[in-house]
């Protein structure tokens, strides 16, 4: 990814903001699982940003 990732973990809304997407996107993914791997706080969802890096990568890999 072009652009550095948070030390700290990323929220729907970090995570939309991060790859310029709505965050009802995020959410979909969460859903279908399609997207990166997300966790759950409490009733909060968070997202790891190294998974979120690999996550990335593996999707430019399949477009390629």
């Amino acid at each position: 990814m072009k652009r550095s990732l948070p030390d700290r973990y990323l929220t729907p809304v970090d995570l939309a903001d991060l790859l310029g997407i709505p965050v009802e996107t995020v959410y979909q993914w969460r859903r279908k699982q399609t997207g990166p791997r997300g966790f759950r706080v409490g009733r909060h969802l968070r997202f790891d940003p190294e998974d979120v890096r690999v996550w990335v990568e593996s999707q430019m890999e399949r477009a390629a």
